[in-house]
């Protein structure tokens, strides 16, 4: 078990990129996520990793909420990579400033860094502080004109077998005197047609 070489994922990037929807996305595809996770603990949580059966595909969510700590996130990973078990994919999510200060302004909050109210300057501060750990990524995604949709599509053909989202349907009977089923997507009245029971032909 131990000797078992096995995969984990750092998503990382500036705020308002997209790592939510990423973090959802890889939940869906069977990745065991865990948000804002400081640099230093990813030793211990890689140990942990190793020695478990439950930890099979990893992903870790590490950006600047964690700010004193995530200039520890570069020397975290290289230690990682030197002890030979471990392969550390880091997967950054970018946008423009544009798109980040529109994204910022629909939803009324701030980035880490804008200290002083002003957006602009937030997110080139963090631009710049997290510029050596977007050239050492594996993979750079730009969400400036991806929907979340997209996004999920995006990270599905790179990091899951399955290609297409999975999708079902359910189809289920069920009687209007019980009350209707509160997750129903759908509900479609039949009590217009004849009750087949009552057609000797079609009881069967």
């Amino acid at each position: 078990m131990a000797d078992e070489k096995k995969q984990l994922l750092i998503i990382t990037g500036m705020s308002g990129a997209g790592k939510t929807v990423a973090a959802h996305a890889l939940e869906d595809i069977g990745y065991f996520v865990v948000d804002n996770l400081p640099p230093k603990l990813l030793s211990g949580f890689w140990d942990l990793m190793v020695n478990s059966d439950d930890f099979k595909k990893v992903a870790v969510v590490i950006d600047l909420r964690v700010r004193n700590f995530y200039k520890d996130l570069l020397n975290e990973v290289n230690s990682l990579e030197d002890n030979g078990q471990v392969q550390a994919t880091i997967v950054f999510l970018d946008a423009s400033n544009d798109t980040l200060v529109a994204r910022y302004k629909e939803t009324r909050r701030l980035p880490p860094l804008a200290t002083n109210g002003r957006l602009l300057d937030g997110i080139l501060e963090e631009r710049r502080i997290l510029t050596p750990i977007k050239n050492h990524s594996n993979y750079v995604i730009d969400t400036s004109k991806l929907t979340p949709k997209q996004l999920k599509q995006k990270l599905l053909d790179e990091f899951s077998d399955r290609k297409k989202q999975p999708f079902s349907i359910e189809v289920m009977s069920f009687g209007f005197k019980y009350g209707m089923p509160i997750d129903a997507d759908d509900v479609i009245d039949v009590r217009f047609l004849p009750n087949p029971f009552y057609i000797p032909e079609l009881r069967p």
